[in-house]
């Protein structure tokens, strides 16, 4: 029986081969505690600084800048609380998006119950934030902007650089979430002008339970696990050593193949969205705007059905992810696409396709096929 195809890479990545045969040895004999002053621990401990250094020559920066996590949600959670509960003397007031991910937005909604206030940018109609709104939003007691560098659901790339003008004219931290970005899209710290920016593995060809964070020099924040001294005291906690190689290794994977990997999505995207477009005509909708988003990413809406008809009717054949809900008969709308204006009409219908490194053509083009007859036979 032909497995389906995998068009879902916004939510985890296969394991990339080279990164599977990098992680092995510290799976079968290199199991020493980085902490441990041995032959053993020394292994171990230089393998996390030459991960460390993989991921700093992809973000641009020292990899001094760099503390391991468990992955993206524990990464978010501590640059946003350690951010607010270390500057909480000079200000309360932290500025998100409606569009962030929930490890995010749980976060902010968090620090609300313990005094923070909070303001939640609005998006336009392609899921961006207009500067001018960053910039009414700034008040005197501004400590923290956190806005993520491309949206999970519809691969909106929002415009950090412009934010980051702001926020350094108001010695305001900024911190982005680039889980969805890294590898897809150039991500250089210096270039983007952040204090803080978050790295999921298993968005990057890596385990899943690994991420990290990139806290520029002389940024100082709370930790928010409490325990021995690992990771400069920031993040304690015995390192997962398997993860952090694996980590290591797809970030030098990402930033040796970039070019080829970028050009390899566009490519696949395209193809998908024009065969769809050519098929289904007036019966699709794109929540986004092809210039603006993530290089694998579609949000596509189909006319008259629900996004959960479609993920059942392609079944074993194409793995896709709704972007609605649907609970005991009623369908639950993404909140992204209630952000952005997306008439219930079209958001009810809404499917992310996102394709990976290892897609192919071929499988584009049956996905194409079967998508098309799924969508025809419902609308029957």
């Amino acid at each position: 029986m032909r497995r389906p195809i995998y068009l879902d890479y916004n939510a985890t990545t296969p394991h990339d081969p080279e990164v599977i045969e990098a992680m092995k040895p510290y799976l079968k004999e290199f199991f020493g505690n980085p902490s441990s002053a041995n032959y053993f621990g020394t292994i171990t401990r230089n393998a996390i600084d030459k991960a460390r250094l993989q991921i700093s020559l992809l973000l641009n920066c020292s990899p001094g800048e760099i503390v391991f996590t468990s992955g993206g949600t524990e990464t978010n959670n501590l640059a946003i609380k350690g951010i607010a509960l270390a500057n909480k003397h000079r200000g309360n007031h932290i500025i998100t998006s409606a569009v962030e991910h929930p490890a995010v937005l749980e976060v902010c909604r968090d620090l609300e119950k313990n005094g923070f206030k909070i303001t939640c940018l609005p998006v336009n109609n392609i899921g961006i934030i207009e500067i001018n709104e960053v910039e009414k939003a700034v008040r005197g007691n501004t400590i923290l902007i956190t806005v993520m560098h491309a949206n999970n659901e519809t691969g909106a790339i929002q415009p950090i650089t412009g934010i980051s003008a702001i926020a350094g004219s108001g010695n305001i931290f900024l911190h982005t979430d680039a889980a969805q970005s890294i590898g897809k899209i150039p991500v250089d710290v210096e270039e983007l002008g952040i204090d803080l920016l978050s790295v999921a593995g298993h968005k990057l060809y890596a385990p899943k339970g690994i991420g990290a964070l990139y806290i520029k020099k002389g940024t100082s924040l709370n930790k928010v696990i409490l325990g021995a001294g690992q990771e400069k005291g920031i993040r304690p906690g015995t390192e997962n050593i398997l993860g952090i190689v694996g980590l290591g290794k797809a970030c030098e994977i990402a930033n040796r193949d970039f070019l080829k990997n970028h050009e390899h999505l566009i490519n696949l995207r395209n193809m998908m969205y024009n065969g769809l477009k050519e098929n289904l005509q007036e019966n699709l909708q794109l929540n986004g705007d092809l210039d603006q988003i993530l290089p694998n990413t579609l949000n596509l809406s189909f006319k008259g059905i629900t996004s959960n008809e479609m993920i059942a009717a392609l079944n074993d054949k194409v793995v896709l992810s709704a972007g609605a809900a649907c609970h005991s008969g009623i369908t639950k709308i993404s909140e992204v696409l209630q952000a952005m204006n997306i008439p219930e009409e079209w958001a009810k219908g809404a499917v992310r396709i996102s394709v990976g490194r290892f897609t192919t053509e071929q499988e584009v083009g049956r996905a194409i096929g079967h998508i098309v007859e799924a969508f025809q036979k419902l609308r029957k």
